[in-house]
C-alpha cells in the first residue's frame, strides 16, 4: 500500500484536533504544531492534554458504533505534537499545512509568515479561518499560489463539509490536489468565492437571527421553534439543499412568498434577489420546466423524484418516526 500523505496543524487547540481525529482516522500521520514559545513542562502539559483529546474523541466514536475500540491506540499513535523549534521537518514532509491559530488577522498573519518558512516551497498551505478573507492573508504566505481557505465546521472530525475558498494568486491545481486529498478522508469539500461567510455560516447567520426573532416577537416558544425547524426546515434540507427545494416547489412560489412576507412584516430582509425574478420571465421555474437553478434537462425526474423520496423515508428511519400503516378499520 503506497503511505498516505502526511498533514501538519499549525496551533495545537480545537480546530488543530478535530483536523488531526479525521486525517489520523483516514490513516494519515498527523502533527500538531505548538507555536506558542513555552517552557518545557508547559509544553510537555499542552501535548499531553491534546493527544489525551485526540485519544477521548476517537473512543467515543467507537462507543457511538462508527469502529472497533480496539482501532483507538494505532489511530491516536499517528498524531504527534512538537515545538515550534522542531516543526521543520514535519512542515516540509507534509503535503498539506493547515493554520489553526485564533481568528486575529495579525497573529495569522506572523504564524503563517513563519510556518511557511519552514515548510518550504511544496506543501500546500491553507488557513482555517471562519472569518478571514483569504487575500488579507496571503501577502504574509511564501509563494501565495499554494494558499487558500479550508472553513471545516465543527466538529471537524464528524462534519462531511470543507468550504475551500481560493484567492487571487491561488493556483487552480492547488485548490483540486487539496480537494482531492479531503475526498480521499471521506469530506465533502466544496469551492466558492472568497465572499464574508463563505455558505453556511452566511446562510446559518440569517436562519439563527431570524429564529432568535421569533422568539422576542412572540412568534413561539424556543422549544417549539427547535421542533419546526429539526422536522420541517432540517428534514427537508438534509435531502435537498436550498436551491433544488426552491425548483422542487417551483421559483415563483417563492418570488410570491417573498413578497408577501416582505408586505405583511414590513421588512426587506425578506424580499427576493434579482435573479428569483429574472429566473421567472425567463422560464426557469425548476421541475416543471426543466431549468431552475439546477439543470435537469438530462434527469429522468421520476426516478429523480423517487430517489428524493426514498431519502426521505430513510430520514423519518432514523428520526423514529416510521410507522406501518393503518389496514382497515
Amino acid at each position: 500500500m503506497m503511505p498516505r500523505a502526511a498533514v501538519a496543524c499549525l496551533g495545537a487547540g480545537r480546530m488543530g484536533r478535530g483536523i488531526a481525529v479525521a486525517f489520523a482516522y483516514a490513516g494519515h500521520d498527523v502533527t500538531l504544531v505548538d507555536l506558542k514559545p513555552r517552557p518545557a513542562p508547559s509544553f510537555a502539559a499542552l501535548a499531553q492534554a491534546a493527544l489525551d483529546e485526540v485519544r477521548g474523541t476517537l473512543r467515543t466514536l467507537a462507543q457511538l458504533g462508527l469502529f472497533a475500540e480496539s482501532a483507538v491506540d494505532a489511530i491516536a499513535a499517528r498524531v504527534h505534537v512538537v515545538p515550534e523549534a522542531e516543526a521543520g521537518p514535519a512542515l516540509s514532509a507534509a503535503a498539506v499545512v493547515f493554520e489553526g491559530v485564533p481568528e486575529v488577522v495579525d497573529l495569522k498573519r506572523e504564524v503563517l509568515a513563519r510556518a511557511s518558512r519552514l515548510a518550504g516551497p511544496d506543501p500546500i498551505i491553507a488557513s482555517t479561518t471562519s472569518t478571514i478573507l483569504v487575500d488579507d492573508l496571503s501577502a504574509a504566505v511564501e509563494h501565495p499560489q499554494r494558499f487558500l481557505n479550508a472553513h471545516w465546521l465543527n466538529p471537524a472530525y464528524l462534519v462531511p463539509l470543507i468550504e475551500l475558498s481560493p484567492g487571487e494568486r491561488t493556483d487552480a491545481a492547488v485548490t483540486a490536489r487539496l480537494r482531492a486529498l479531503l475526498e480521499g478522508i471521506g469530506k465533502v469539500p466544496v469551492v466558492c468565492a472568497p465572499r464574508p461567510g463563505y455558505i453556511v455560516p452566511r446562510i446559518q447567520a440569517l436562519a439563527m437571527n431570524e429564529a432568535a426573532r421569533m422568539v422576542e416577537e412572540g412568534v413561539a416558544s424556543a422549544e417549539e421553534i427547535d421542533k419546526a425547524i429539526k422536522y420541517g426546515f432540517g428534514f427537508r434540507f438534509a435531502v435537498l439543499g436550498l436551491l433544488e427545494f426552491v425548483d422542487w416547489g417551483g421559483g415563483d412560489i417563492l418570488y410570491y412568498a417573498s413578497r408577501y412576507l416582505t408586505q405583511a412584516l414590513g421588512s426587506d430582509r425578506y424580499a427576493s434577489p434579482a435573479i428569483v425574478e429574472r429566473n421567472m420571465k425567463e422560464g426557469r421555474l425548476g421541475f416543471t420546466t426543466g431549468q431552475g437553478f439546477l439543470d435537469y434537462g438530462k434527469l429522468d425526474l421520476d426516478a429523480h423524484r423517487r430517489e428524493r423520496l426514498r431519502a426521505f423515508v430513510a430520514m423519518l428511519g432514523q428520526l423514529g418516526l416510521s410507522r406501518p400503516p393503518v389496514v382497515g378499520d
